[in-house]
């Protein structure tokens, strides 16, 4: 079983990666206020920290400024949005590993069941991760011939219904929430329907 045997060193990997990375930001941070002696060990360190953080702090500071907001702060956006890109890696991971060993169970006992309901939760699984990478790229613009295109034309008949029911607030569509929590549910009732659980 992959999940039992892969997944913990994979998210070991990545923990270890986000600790690191946590790290660096929170000590930027705190040169951020701190502003040590450039002609210094601490302040060549700082700089070239700042120098190699800069490309996944920029975007928070950006979004900081919008608000009026002191941008030395960026570090912390940066370290919230990552703990939750990771945390959703993980489970994408998870679902991942999850559907491959129940696929191959099911095809090794001849259980049509659970093939079926597995084929239904990989379905479901690709819908939730279109969901979220579209919440992500409300950030950004695209067109319609990309990638992102694409994944808005899939996620369209799903969220506009409940994007009518809970409208946007500000930049954040908590609707999106609300239909990946349905979407969880019903992964659930799949996995009971089809006997896998």
């Amino acid at each position: 079983m992959l999940l039992r045997t892969i997944y913990p060193f994979i998210s070991q990997i990545v923990i270890i990666a986000l600790l690191v990375f946590v790290t660096l930001l929170v000590l930027r941070l705190i040169f951020n206020y701190t502003d040590p002696n450039p002609f210094g060990k601490i302040g060549r360190f700082s700089y070239h920290l700042k120098k190699r953080t800069d490309q996944f702090v920029y975007p928070a500071a950006r979004l900081l400024a919008n608000f009026r907001v002191d941008t030395r702060l960026a570090p912390i956006i940066t370290i919230l949005i990552t703990v939750l890109l990771t945390f959703f890696a993980l489970n994408v991971i998870h679902n991942m590993l999850f559907i491959i060993d129940g696929l191959t169970a099911g095809i090794a006992q001849g259980k049509a069941n659970w093939i079926i309901g597995f084929i239904l939760y990989a379905i479901l699984s690709v819908l939730v991760l279109f969901i979220f990478i579209r919440f992500l790229s409300s950030w950004f613009v695209f067109t319609r011939n990309t990638f992102l295109g694409f994944v808005q034309r899939v996620t369209d008949p799903i969220l506009r219904p409940a994007q009518r029911l809970i409208p946007p607030i500000g930049m954040f569509d908590i609707s999106a929430m609300l239909v990946l929590i349905l979407i969880q549910l019903l992964q659930g009732v799949v996995l009971r329907v089809f006997g896998i659980y």
